[in-house]
């Protein structure tokens, strides 16, 4: 059987109802035409906003709490199952005093033929750095465990928003930021994991040197436009999937969130 070419998209939208009112989205979605997208930070629920793409089947996972957190994935590819959040932790475990990531719809997986997507909002350490802990001990390794226990059973293609930098090049100013949340090397530390066990960070196969490719502005100081941002929304693949990637690519002309898309092909 030949094989064909998948266009997968992540976009951490900042509110999809936003992002449809300033006309943003469904114009990005029929230029770019992706096989699947997959949304962070809707902040919405299911019915909540207009959008009319018949030939996608729509997943959402919304946070129990209204106007927060939350991911969806829009899909031709008919799925052979769906999970949502990190299965096998006992109740409870996600939880400390910002409340239960296990309840914020963060993470969705897909299982297709010959892989399994994932897509992920990944808590943020917060300003004050009060939820790093966190990152490091529970969320980051409850996640990379998740995505190691599938890749035993089919090759893994993980996005979204990881809410890291991984390294010097990912953002527009490293030296200002090695101690602020995004970018500390307890964070960083959770990327090199990822790598270490052999999930290939699909942008940098192809551009290992590229600088100023972000995918996440401040909204202050016109950053946007002085493209002093950071790349912090990733495809992730299984090692086993490395001769597969065709291209990878961010879209950073899109607008209607402080979030651009990132984009990968893959032969599959």
């Amino acid at each position: 059987m030949p094989k064909s070419t998948v266009k997968l998209i992540s976009w951490n939208v900042n509110g999809i109802r936003a992002v449809i009112r300033k006309d943003k989205f469904i114009p990005f979605i029929n230029t770019h035409q992706p096989d699947v997208l997959c949304l962070q930070e809707t902040k919405a629920q299911q019915g909540q906003a207009e959008i009319d793409l018949p030939e996608y089947e729509e997943i959402w996972n919304s946070a129990d709490r209204k106007g927060y957190a939350g991911t969806a994935v829009f899909t031709k590819v008919k799925p052979i199952s769906i999970t949502f959040d990190l299965p096998g932790f006992k109740k409870g475990y996600f939880e400390d005093k910002f409340g239960d990531a296990s309840s914020e719809g963060r993470v969705i997986t897909i299982e297709f033929e010959k892989y399994y997507l994932v897509t992920v909002y990944t808590p943020n350490s917060k300003r004050s750095l009060e939820r790093l802990q966190f990152r490091q001990k529970v969320w980051d390794p409850a996640f990379l465990k998740h995505v190691v226990e599938l890749e035993k059973k089919k090759p893994v293609v993980f996005c979204g928003d990881l809410n890291v930098a991984h390294t010097d090049i990912d953002l527009a100013r490293p030296k200002d930021n090695r101690k602020n949340a995004g970018f500390t090397e307890e964070e960083r530390e959770g990327a090199d994991f990822m790598v270490a066990n052999k999930f290939i960070d699909s942008f940098r196969h192809f551009y290992p040197e590229a600088i100023g490719e972000y995918t996440w502005w401040s909204n202050f100081q016109k950053a946007r436009e002085r493209n002093v941002g950071w790349r912090i929304d990733y495809f992730f693949v299984s090692e086993k999937l490395q001769k597969n990637l065709k291209s990878a690519s961010i879209h950073q002309d899109a607008m209607g969130s402080d979030h651009c898309p990132v984009e990968v092909e893959l032969s599959i």
